[in-house]
């Protein structure tokens, strides 16, 4: 999309994000009625692991995604057409959102480890023609606005110099604002892992990932004046979206928890001692670190840790199917969005 770099920055940034909020209300509209809905979390990782290897822009890869559920909405694609749609859609993307250099080249994308376990072999002509069909699809338009398209405006005032951080006042805005970036890249990849988050407009989708990091990091007030005004969304408005973040953000914190468990049980094992669960959970190093501010399944992409739906070679595919059902991450139970949040976050210097 052409965009200036860093437009929110520029005089013209109020304008630009009027027009990208009216360009979502023509966004197609997306039923979820898809026959292969249960696959769209591993092609959704497909294309995010891909986009981290080849460093693609946050824009590039959201909009990939965005272009595979708006496809597989509309057709009945065949499992092992999934993949060779599922990276169109990423080239298409990046295309569009990216420098000409940046593009994955063909034998980049063939030399990955993920592709090659897939038992695919991209070729050019398959590419193209699949490239081809999607921009027929979206009638050669592929301005469609994002979540990734607004995060930045809504953070360029994420953080106020009259915030309080658990009822004390921030004596150092840029680390502060470090750390609201980071929550919110990662609230933003939360909302990739679920179609549920497609019933949201982009750019409400984008205000509800800071207001859910501004609670996270226990930031008061959580959605202030400024921020309603610079979106023009309220409080009420937000609350639906950014439940459902948190509900996510909630369970990743208890899995890497589990996991550091385990790690400390093994540790103790090893070494003769003997401890149970809830002394583990009362030690310092138990507790939810900044520094990995994405949950453990978040930060081991890798282009060849991902493993291919099917194959014989890939073990069980109820197992993978079951693991990368987003139902299991994010569930349909009530969710008490309140101004004081209880789940353990980071503390900052104050």
């Amino acid at each position: 999309m052409e965009l200036e770099d860093q437009w929110w920055r520029g005089q013209l940034a109020t304008d630009i994000y009027q027009a990208l909020r009216y360009k979502e209300l023509k966004l197609p509209s997306y039923k979820g009625q898809s026959p292969q809905l249960n696959l769209r979390r591993y092609y959704a990782d497909l294309i995010a692991v891909i986009s981290n290897h080849f460093r693609l822009c946050p824009t590039a890869r959201h909009l990939g995604v965005y272009l595979l559920d708006l496809f597989m909405d509309r057709y009945d694609v065949t499992e092992p057409q999934l993949a060779v749609v599922s990276l169109s859609c990423l080239l298409l993307a990046s295309k569009f959102e990216e420098r000409e250099d940046r593009v994955p080249k063909l034998e980049l994308l063939n030399s990955l480890g993920c592709i090659s376990s897939m038992n695919l072999v991209l070729t050019k002509q398959g590419l193209l023609h699949m490239e081809l069909l999607l921009l027929e699809t979206f009638q050669w338009n592929l301005y469609l606005p994002t979540a990734a398209h607004f995060i930045e405006y809504c953070l360029s005032i994420a953080i106020h110099e009259g915030d309080l951080h658990d009822g004390w006042p921030l004596t150092c805005l840029e680390k502060s604002r470090l750390y609201i970036a980071k929550y919110a890249d990662y609230f933003l990849e939360v909302s990739l892992q679920d179609h549920v988050f497609l019933c949201f407009a982009p750019s409400l989708l984008a205000a509800a990932c800071v207001a859910a990091s501004r609670l996270v990091l226990h930031l008061s007030p959580t959605w202030p004046p400024q921020l309603q005004r610079l979106t023009g969304y309220t409080w009420e408005n937000l609350v639906p979206c950014a439940e459902k973040l948190l509900i996510a953000h909630d369970s990743d914190v208890r899995e890497a928890n589990k996991q550091k468990c385990q790690q400390q049980q093994m540790v103790y094992h090893s070494s003769g001692q003997t401890a149970t669960v809830a002394q583990y959970l009362h030690r310092p190093s138990m507790q939810y670190q900044q520094a990995n501010h994405r949950p453990a399944s978040y930060l081991s992409h890798s282009t060849t840790g991902l493993q291919a739906p099917n194959g014989p070679q890939h073990g069980n595919t109820q197992a993978i199917t079951a693991s990368l059902d987003p139902k299991s991450n994010i569930g349909n139970r009530a969710y008490q969005v309140s101004m004081h949040y209880t789940c353990a976050a980071p503390c900052f210097d104050r």
